[in-house]
């Protein structure tokens, strides 16, 4: 098998992060090493310790702007340069753009696949109910040709490809290749009554706050982890929800382990890597009724279609007030859960990886220094 070596864009504000290094340790019996360019804010010292504890792999924090923080589109074009100039310093096969926008201007001169995990557009239109604001569409221009000058396109989930497709008038809709997470070691623990919700408190299409009021309904603790305040300084102000904070992922998994009934009431998800590690640990899903969640957990999960607190609050009553019901939807989502594991995930990208860098003229052997 021939070695590849691949460059991966990450940030550290959202999932991607989880998803880059997750993918990146998950290569390596593929023969693939891997350089993984972050953009956006440093990632904190758990995360770096992360990255470190992945054998060959290159962490190059590059200080440039995530597309979405910034309102000047020449800063991502130069963005999109510099990772260019990386990658061929770097030497590498191939450029998985977890940032799309970045291929729009740039010039690659080893095959691009891009994989779209949100956008700014895709988001406003999930957000609102009115057109994207006028200082964001180039971002919209960007994303449509980053998607379009891309030798690749892939999505985390069906659903959230139709919506790209839709959205930038895309030939051909992305190829779906589902996220995952490693198998979890299930840590058992007595189990109480309550509930939790994981993920951006301060991001809109989260609905913390529709929980934070379905909280105030319930007659046991709801706890939620996550930042509440965004980077543009969005703010969550919440009184019910017990709110615990941006937590480590040993902190997360201590959570998870009492199996609580987990709750997601996004408008807005292409994947949704809170919920699977939450199937992983056995609790039962509450799910909102959104295309995502039903690609990836219709059978197993309790799903609400009224975006209203007591719709929320009577569906984890419920399962809190059946124990029978509610371990047979653990049960069921911890078994839907094994479908999606990082291995799984990247195996099917190491064979796209191969097949197109097969498509391209074969590069010079290095001299040895």
């Amino acid at each position: 098998m021939t070695a590849l070596r691949v460059l991966l864009t990450a940030d550290a504000v959202g999932g991607v992060w989880q998803y880059a290094t997750d993918l990146a340790e998950a290569l390596l019996p593929h023969e693939i090493e891997t350089v993984l360019a972050l953009l956006g804010p440093p990632p904190g010292d758990a995360m770096r310790d992360r990255a470190a504890a992945i054998p060959r792999i290159t962490l190059v924090d590059t200080g440039l702007p995530l597309d979405w923080t910034t309102e000047d589109p020449a800063a991502v074009v130069r963005a999109g340069e510099i990772v260019a100039e990386l990658a061929s310093s770097a030497g590498v096969d191939l450029v998985q753009l977890n940032m799309p926008t970045l291929a729009a201007r740039a010039h690659f001169s080893m095959p691009v696949m891009a994989v779209t995990h949100g956008c700014v557009g895709t988001w406003w239109q999930a957000a609102k109910s009115e057109p994207l604001a006028e200082n964001y569409a180039w971002h919209r221009t960007m994303m449509g040709d980053g998607l379009k000058r891309a030798d690749f396109v892939i999505a985390p989930s069906a659903a959230y490809g139709a919506t790209v497709q839709a959205y930038y008038r895309l030939p051909h809709p992305p190829l779906t290749v589902h996220n995952g997470r490693p198998p979890r070691r299930k840590k058992p623990v007595a189990r109480y009554d309550h509930a939790l919700t994981v993920g951006r408190l301060w991001d809109t299409v989260k609905q913390a706050r529709l929980l934070d009021q379905a909280a105030a309904r319930l007659p046991f603790p709801f706890h939620a982890a996550g930042a509440t305040i965004g980077p543009h300084g969005e703010r969550a102000e919440l009184e019910h929800l017990h709110v615990r904070g941006e937590l480590d992922a040993t902190e997360i998994d201590r959570l998870l382990a009492a199996q609580p009934v987990f709750v997601s009431a996004a408008t807005f998800e292409p994947f949704g890597l809170a919920v699977l590690e939450a199937a992983q640990a056995g609790c039962a899903l509450v799910l909102s009724d959104i295309p995502t969640f039903r690609e990836l957990w219709d059978g197993a999960a309790l799903f609400v279609s009224e975006q209203r607190p007591e719709a929320y609050a009577r569906a984890v009553e419920c399962l809190i007030g059946d124990d029978t019901r509610r371990t047979a939807l653990g049960h069921a989502a911890e078994g839907r859960a094994r479908r999606y594991t990082t291995a799984s995930t990247a195996e099917t990208m190491a064979k796209i990886y191969r097949a197109l860098v097969g498509l391209r003229p074969a590069k010079p052997e290095r001299k040895a220094a």
